[in-house]
């Protein structure tokens, strides 16, 4: 009876608790207030840092790589903890741009850097920045260039070709976004921004003395020093979440240059089986475990073309999270070929990586090239110019139907002949 007096006493006062929140017309649920670090609470808690978001497919952090072009294209940025390679096209002309665009970015949102190179002195790389185009001023600076390269047949409507209607539209323009930002390649970041950041460079003539002996069948020396590094500078700042009561959070960028050529002094660009074939693997392998474990995102740019063994092209693909290549027209067929005059190169997407999921998520877009305007640089689909209309003129049919008849020895019969086919 006393169980039953008790429950009835609880009923009761919960009817008179109702009671009154109904006659003051307030609900009794009540929102929840954010966590603050260190609580107790059970639950996951997203972590708030400048310059980051989180996933909507999978909820992973991500940040930006410093081309909203390039992040909608990786399913909305580069998630944190992971690898990002660059294979840096024939000449290594652009590779360096995007590679500074993802440093750029993270001067503008307050990240913590680590910049290493083994060819140029990281403090010279933050000089030669890119300098981003905020708020107004990117819609104004986007405008002029876009005008600048007008061509006399923009300015006419063309028919396009039925294989481009139905496909998704991307992202060129500027958008109003705290996530991602534009840069003008023409200009370089202000001195007063680097000055505030917080920056590390590493760099490998620096690290590395001549009388440094290591054993054989291990990491190069300047591999083991990058590593150490890095290391260093996850444990001593913090990256690792071992201080959870730190309300300031941060994010580091870790961007590596030129990894595997032989200034990194290993051979795989020199011989196809050289003494050191698997220091790189074994590199990316003990990266990838740093980067899992602390908030850090990392992008190297990597000269693949040179690497003579495919096999070991194949293994670093594997190690690494998201591989993008860039080829460059300088030097092909393509520079001088009518049907790609309106861009500079290709880029294809390799790998994306797999974030929480079994399968990769793969690209719609397939078809992308990318450019170097007067300012910026732009990622966009890849549109030949169908010869559907009829503005265009004789010339450009001449020219259009003798680059068809360089495509492949299986289209000669049907483009060798003087009449040009419409489909």
């Amino acid at each position: 009876m006393a169980a039953v007096a008790t429950c009835g006493s609880g009923a009761g006062t919960t009817g008179s608790a109702v009671a009154t929140a109904s006659k003051s017309n307030v609900t009794s649920f009540q929102r929840r207030g954010p966590r603050a670090s260190g609580t107790n609470d059970s639950g996951p808690r997203l972590v708030s840092i400048a310059g980051t978001r989180p996933s909507v497919r999978n909820g992973q952090l991500l940040v930006s790589t410093g081309l909203p072009a390039l992040d909608q294209l990786l399913g909305g940025g580069l998630a944190i903890g992971t690898v990002l390679l660059i294979e840096e096209d024939k000449y290594n002309i652009y590779s360096p741009l995007l590679f500074k665009c993802f440093l750029a970015e993270g001067i503008v949102n307050g990240h913590t850097l680590l910049v290493a190179s083994a060819k140029e002195d990281p403090a010279n790389i933050l000089q030669e920045l890119p300098a981003p185009l905020l708020d107004d001023n990117s819609k104004k600076e986007f405008d002029e260039d876009v005008y600048n390269h007008k061509t006399p047949e923009s300015n006419i409507k063309m028919k396009i070709a039925w294989r481009y209607q139905l496909l998704p539209k991307m992202e060129i323009g500027p958008v109003s976004s705290r996530f991602g930002h534009y840069y003008d390649a023409s200009k370089r970041i202000p001195q007063e921004l680097i000055e505030a950041s917080n920056w590390h460079g590493f760099f490998l003539p620096e690290k590395i003395s001549s009388t440094l002996k290591v054993e054989p069948c291990s990491l190069t020396p300047g591999y083991i020093k990058l590593l150490q590094f890095i290391q260093n500078i996850i444990y001593e700042e913090r990256f690792d979440g071992s201080n959870p009561q730190k309300k300031q959070r941060n994010v580091l960028r870790i961007g590596i240059q030129n990894l595997g050529s032989p200034l990194w002094g290993d051979d795989i660009c020199c011989a196809e089986n050289g003494s050191n074939s698997h220091s790189l693997t074994k590199f990316l392998y003990v990266l990838r475990g740093l980067l899992r474990t602390s908030l850090s995102a990392c992008i190297i740019t990597m000269p693949t073309h040179l690497i003579q063994n495919k096999a070991i092209i194949a293994r670093i693909t594997n190690l690494s999270d998201t591989v993008i290549g860039l080829e460059s027209f300088i030097g092909s067929e393509r520079e001088t070929n009518p049907l790609y005059k309106d861009y500079h190169g290709l880029i294809h997407i390799r790998q994306i990586p797999r974030l929480n999921n079994l399968i990769c998520d793969e690209s719609d877009v397939k078809d992308l090239a990318f450019k170097l305007k007067r300012k910026l640089f732009t990622i966009e689909r890849l549109h030949l110019p169908p010869d559907l209309s009829d503005t265009v003129s004789r010339s450009s049919k001449q020219d259009l139907a003798e680059s068809t008849k360089r495509l492949g020895p299986g289209c000669g019969m049907m483009a060798g002949g003087k009449k040009h086919l419409d489909f």
